[in-house]
């Protein structure tokens, strides 16, 4: 039997996807709300094919509860928050949910920590807690570090074929975690040692954080100086060895926003391209908030109160609002005393901010300034209700006239 503890974004589709796949499996949380949804048939956010997954895992037997369980093989899978003052991991939900596996768990037990982790976080905070439990490694317990590879919005397809990196003290141990996670995936899986497979997790997530930075920074240079730069990137990307991305508001998330600061806080003298890459990604919804400002002079505007956002989530199509963007420009907003922005989102049924709204039509109709934020399927299938309005496109999705961009 696997225990996987911590039910969120990670967990619960791993999971689920292991239950049915034949593994027997009891999901932990400390979250008794979340648990009881979870038995009660309903699943706690929305995911492409997640609810269908439920199904298939329900009928195979899962089972949710808030208790650690006695078995031989554990999936910590649980947040890990960095400090934004010392860009260091904060690894106390991990070593508490692995003091509460200690608690539990017999002699010979396999430990594998899936939360992504800054290289040496294994070392300087995991070792240590099983050590002082009075448990020796590689032979009373068996530590592994198998992060995870997903994104939300295409989670349980990347689940069954995205590759996966299992870290291992002992390769028999590596390869016998790898056989379980063979169990549904479908692509290479490499086995390793701990610190290496924490390494490559971070520096997955930290070369996508500089390519979007150098395109965020781009669309700057090309701005202050009145350039096209999606003509400029669309060029570019016709040289063979060129794929730059696209610009965007800002980034989002419990990875890239997150992960890359994890080698700026360890190797602060070093990780220099890193440091400046992450700033100018930050940097982005300020500058949205300081175009909206320079469009609406150019328009002769002067209520904020017209001006709307369109997109609460961090990405198009789902509903995780973690480090969103548009969170950031509202924070940064409400740093200068401005009166709050209106806000729809499709994804977002409860209220999470001033202002929000819960109806397309209604949120258009109180708007003259419409600035898109998310890229979401519902707003490119209803371009045409923007017309008539002031509209600053941070995505290059819109093609009606008179559109500005970043």
């Amino acid at each position: 039997m696997v225990n996987v503890i911590g039910l969120g974004y990670i967990g619960l589709p791993t999971a689920l996807m292991m239950a049915a796949h034949g593994v027997e499996v009891v999901g932990t949380d400390c979250n008794r709300e979340l648990v009881e949804t979870l038995n009660a048939g309903k699943t706690t956010f929305k995911e492409k094919g997640l609810d269908e997954l439920f199904a298939r895992a329900v009928a195979a037997g899962i089972r949710f509860t808030d208790a650690y369980q006695v078995t031989d093989t554990y999936i910590v899978s649980v947040p890990t928050p960095y400090d934004k003052f010392s860009k260091k991991v904060d690894p106390a939900y991990v070593v508490a949910a692995v003091q509460d596996v200690l608690a539990v768990c017999p002699k010979g037990a396999t430990l594998v920590i899936e939360s992504t982790v800054s290289p040496g976080t294994i070392d300087k905070y995991v070792r240590p807690v099983i050590e002082a439990a009075g448990f020796r490694l590689g032979s009373d317990l068996h530590l592994v570090h198998a992060p995870e590879r997903i994104i939300p919005g295409n989670m349980v397809y990347e689940l069954l074929h995205n590759n996966r990196t299992i870290g291992a003290d002992e390769p028999e141990t590596g390869e016998a975690v790898k056989a379980l996670y063979a169990s549904f995936c479908q692509g290479e899986i490499v086995v390793t040692d701990i610190r290496t497979a924490e390494m490559t997790k971070v520096v997955e997530n930290t070369f996508r954080a500089v390519n979007i930075a150098f395109a965020n920074e781009l669309a700057k240079i090309c701005r202050h100086d009145g350039m096209d730069v999606y003509e400029i990137i669309r060029i570019c990307n016709m040289h063979p060895r060129v794929n730059i991305l696209q610009p965007g508001p800002g980034v989002g998330g419990h990875c890239i926003s997150v992960d890359p600061w994890f080698l700026v806080g360890d190797y602060p003298s070093l990780a220099k391209v890193i440091d400046e890459a992450m700033k100018t990604n930050d940097g982005m919804p300020d500058f949205v908030l300081n175009r909206i400002h320079e469009i609406m002079q150019q328009n002769g505007m002067t209520d904020t109160a017209r001006v709307g956002l369109y997109g609460l989530t961090y990405k198009e199509d789902v509903d995780d609002m973690r480090e969103s963007p548009t969170l950031q420009l509202l924070e940064s907003q409400a740093r200068h005393l401005a009166p709050p922005l209106k806000v729809y989102d499709p994804f977002i049924a409860e209220d999470v901010v001033e202002n929000q709204y819960h109806d397309l039509d209604a949120f258009l109709a109180d708007v003259d300034l419409v600035v898109l934020m998310v890229k979401h399927t519902e707003i490119r299938q209803n371009m045409a209700k923007l017309a008539g309005k002031v509209v600053l496109d941070c995505h290059n999705i819109c093609d009606l006239p008179g559109v500005y961009h970043l």
